[in-house]
């Protein structure tokens, strides 16, 4: 899961760049950009309307609203009605040059075998949707998700329970204190498949932290997310934040959203099919995705060990100065997790055990994950690059968003990703919260006729 825009994939090439935030643009150079403590993810709305996605990510955080009022202010001040015609006429300019490139780059790739695997004009509405609302019911919607996230903050719904957090870590090192109770007394399977509910759980604790969930000081949630991913996990938490960000700013959006990228096993939208060699064996591979999806499941968590080493082996070097500041922290507490690993399977009676108890612990703990993050988006609409639906952070989020229907072990299992739709609108508050709020949302929703899509097990 990479990210796939040009612009992500060189920061340089985006800067300067404005967001439109509470009616003032706010300029972005190189230095803030840099400076950003979440790398790319201001880069999915460049030169874009930003207020709402703005205060979704950065509630309660003093740091971010002092930097937007300085960098706002030493522009002038200036309002998005005064700027908004020079701006409006610069952005069309520019996307029109990227959206060319890529395209370009497309028909380099796909050599015409698009239609070899499906009609071209069938192709770009596979999984597509539009957002078909009017200006009056757009402007109507996001007024009335600044009363709702008003509503919200009032309630408190934004602050977390220290108890909570505390009794999570003590059931996941529990876990890992069971499995390896349980390998001391060679029941190496049992082990093995506790160690990989053990290291599910923790994958929902760095999602948790890496969202600033639990603190309101972000060094300490940081911390604590070196501490549940990289050292207990071996998930690198700055990798995480790198694409997990962006994927929250622009979920399911075609060249924004880097999970979409699943290329070449998985096409996930039909524009993705013209980038396919029609000559390459994967391309006959993969009109059969739907059978194979589910047994690579298992997989997702040896990608994300895989990418996690190699983000942090190229930390020094990244653009952004979190990640270079952050490099030697990340690489010290990744390479002591494999460390532990390394000596808990010495302890294994041969090499054939050690084999067996590393894939069994590592692919039962895949599924697990990958089941749920699966789910909550793969299942609905896609959006193109440009669509205006972007203007909308509440519809964008309801649309590309389905909830598992909650009880009490659902909510154990999924971390409180069955609340993802609460989640996606409110990616910083506390997973005990995100029941909460549900009722506050649905209301949202039918006041506004948005829909808010929720299946049990037995509909997924």
């Amino acid at each position: 899961m990479v990210l796939t825009d040009s612009a992500h994939a060189d920061p340089k090439n985006a800067v300067p760049f404005r967001l439109r935030i509470d009616g003032h643009w706010v300029r972005v150079d190189e230095r803030l950009l840099r400076a950003h403590p979440g790398s790319g993810a201001m880069l999915a709305y460049r030169d874009r309307e930003a207020s709402t996605v703005f205060h979704s990510f950065h509630a309660g955080s003093k740091r971010a609203y002092r930097w937007m009022t300085e960098h706002r202010e030493q522009n002038g001040g200036a309002t998005a009605e005064t700027e908004a015609t020079t701006e409006a006429n610069g952005t069309a300019v520019k996307t029109k040059v990227m959206r060319t490139e890529a395209e370009e780059n497309g028909k380099k790739k796909s050599n015409g075998t698009g239609a070899a695997l499906l009609p071209p004009d069938k192709i770009d509405a596979i999984n597509m949707g539009k957002f078909g609302k009017s200006a009056e019911a757009n402007e109507k919607i996001c007024r009335s998700f600044d009363v709702l996230r008003s509503r919200v903050r009032s309630l408190g719904l934004l602050r977390a329970d220290d108890a909570f957090f505390v009794f999570k870590f003590i059931q996941c090192v529990a876990l890992i204190a069971f499995a390896v109770f349980l390998q001391s007394r060679d029941f190496f399977l049992a082990s093995a498949l506790c160690m990989g509910i053990a290291w599910q759980q923790l994958g929902w604790m760095i999602h948790e932290y890496g969202h600033q969930q639990h603190f309101g000081s972000w060094w300490w949630n940081d911390v604590c997310g070196y501490v549940c991913g990289n050292l207990m996990q071996g998930f690198s938490l700055g990798g995480w934040k790198e694409q997990h960000n962006v994927h929250h700013a622009a979920p399911n959006v075609d060249g924004r959203d880097g999970d979409l990228d699943l290329l070449p096993l998985w096409a996930t939208i039909g524009t993705q099919l013209k980038r396919i060699d029609g000559a390459s064996p994967l391309a006959h591979l993969l009109p059969f995705q739907h059978l194979y999806w589910s047994f690579a499941l298992p997989l997702l968590r040896f990608s994300w060990l895989l990418q996690s080493v190699q983000f942090v082996c190229q930390m020094r070097h990244s653009f952004y100065d979190i990640h270079r500041q952050r490099a030697l922290v990340e690489q010290c507490s990744l390479a002591l997790h494999w460390s532990l690993v390394l000596v808990q399977l010495y302890f294994l009676p041969d090499n054939l055990a050690r084999l067996q108890y590393f894939l069994v612990s590592n692919l039962f703990a895949g599924f697990l994950i990958a089941h749920v993050v699966t789910y909550n988006h793969y299942s609905t609409d896609k959006f193109a690059y440009d669509d205006p639906i972007l203007e909308n952070f509440a519809c964008l989020q309801l649309y590309t968003t389905r909830n598992m229907r909650p009880g009490p072990f659902i909510d154990w299992l999924w971390g409180g990703l069955n609340y993802q739709i609460e989640h996606h609108l409110f990616p910083t508050m506390p997973r005990h919260n995100l029941k909460k709020v549900m009722p506050l949302v649905k209301e949202f929703c039918a006041e506004n006729d948005i829909p808010y899509m929720v299946r049990a097990y037995g509909m997924a």
